[in-house]
């Protein structure tokens, strides 16, 4: 698939609209993590330098209609911020109020209100796409988080103007592009996170095409359940067992490692007593809440020697100081790689931005579902909609 890109498009004295991911955390009405609203700046300074009158949608949330705790005003509040430039706030997603405010911003960039204030967002509505499309002259997609949603702003609006792929997007499909097309070996996947029942579709997809894969988080304990192991009181998806056996028992079953040890704690708290525990034999009433130091040694010496990584998913419930030491060796092993590595997932990314060696990972994905969805093989629809259509001859 070839996308159209900012280079095709001729943005000077238009208005653009930009679908960004701005769906970031807020305390009592303040962004607690500006990750992914740095992420979209290049694209933002580059349509401003290129003369363009810019327009910023995005979600928050998951509102059931118009939620003031889901406003995008701190959003707009913290761009303005980064991006040093005169932003506002529309007073919502459209209609004639915000046509009237974007011709009359004076070159200021204009911040739509949440999208998923519109009931139409989520269903790709043709009205509401329609009324996007009224906002401006030509769209950009930049939003690689909402990339795997047939909604109005990231795929109706974009097949009624001219439409491109900004820059945050292109680097993110360049950046997992390559870990399917030829990644250098060996090459290992390390997955953590609660559940396997997120994650099976690309565990199955992957499997067959990695050399190793490395399996911590709540999720193991479904992969040790299926192996006949005691996982005391620890998490466990039953449904998930059969299929998840199919999948140590298949073929490529042999290239799935499991944790040699685990940090086992009395009850699920921040400050049960625990100690470390194999893997295979997790006591009655206790719960795994991070994997051990000789899995962090295991697996940190695999990725250490791996020509290429990606990391999704956390190895523990490492927002808890006591089960953090597995989640913080795996981002410092990652980051001390000498492959090619990308992590994503947003307890991933800001588990290394946390522990601060984001700088020296390749790639800091911005999409968790749809980074997952795209290595999986799957069709995004706001990628999808933005491929280049040759001229006939």
């Amino acid at each position: 698939m070839q996308l159209s890109t900012l280079a095709d498009l001729d943005v000077g004295g238009k208005t653009v609209l930009v679908r960004e991911d701005f769906n970031v955390p807020l305390d009592g009405g303040t962004v607690t993590d500006d990750f992914r609203i740095r992420a979209g700046l290049p694209t933002l300074r580059y349509l401003l330098d290129a003369g363009a009158d810019v327009v910023v949608g995005s979600h928050l949330g998951r509102p059931d209609g118009r939620d003031p705790t889901l406003s995008m005003a701190p959003v707009t509040a913290r761009l303005g911020e980064l991006l040093d430039y005169p932003v506002i706030q529309a007073p919502g997603v459209v209609g004639p109020d915000v046509e009237t405010l974007i011709r009359e911003a004076g070159g200021a960039v204009v911040v739509l209100e949440n999208t998923r204030f519109e009931p139409g967002e989520t269903r790709n509505d043709p009205a509401l796409a329609d009324q996007l499309a009224l906002l401006a002259d030509v769209y950009v997609s930049d939003a690689f988080g909402s990339s795997h949603r047939s909604h109005a702003s990231t795929v109706g609006v974009a097949e009624r103007l001219p439409a491109a792929a900004g820059l945050l997007l292109e680097a993110e499909i360049e950046a997992l592009s390559r870990l399917l097309r030829d990644p250098a070996r060996p090459y290992v996947v390390v997955m953590g996170g609660a559940k396997v029942s997120d994650k099976l579709g690309v565990i199955r997809s992957l499997l067959p095409l990695v050399d190793l894969m490395l399996i911590g988080g709540g999720m193991c304990f479904t992969l040790f359940a299926a192996g006949g192991y005691e996982i005391g009181e620890s998490l466990v998806e039953e449904p998930m067992i059969a299929a998840v056996r199919e999948l140590l028992d298949g073929p490529d079953g042999e290239k799935i490692v499991l944790p040699p040890d685990i940090v086992a704690a009395d009850s699920f708290s921040p400050h049960a007593a625990y100690r470390v525990v194999p893997g295979t034999a997790i006591p009655a009433g206790t719960v795994g809440l991070d994997v051990g130091p000789e899995t962090v040694a295991r697996f940190g010496g695999i990725i250490e020697d791996a020509g290429s990584v990606f990391w999704n998913g956390p190895m523990g419930v490492f927002e808890w100081e006591a089960f953090r030491a597995g989640t913080r060796g795996i981002a410092e092993a990652v980051a001390r790689s000498g492959g090619y590595t990308v992590v994503g997932g947003g307890d991933s990314v800001a588990a290394v931005r946390a522990m601060g060696v984001a700088d020296d990972i390749d790639h800091v994905s911005s999409g968790g579902g749809a980074g997952l969805e795209l290595l999986e093989g799957e069709e995004l629809p706001g990628i999808a909609v933005l491929e280049k259509v040759e001229p006939s001859t």
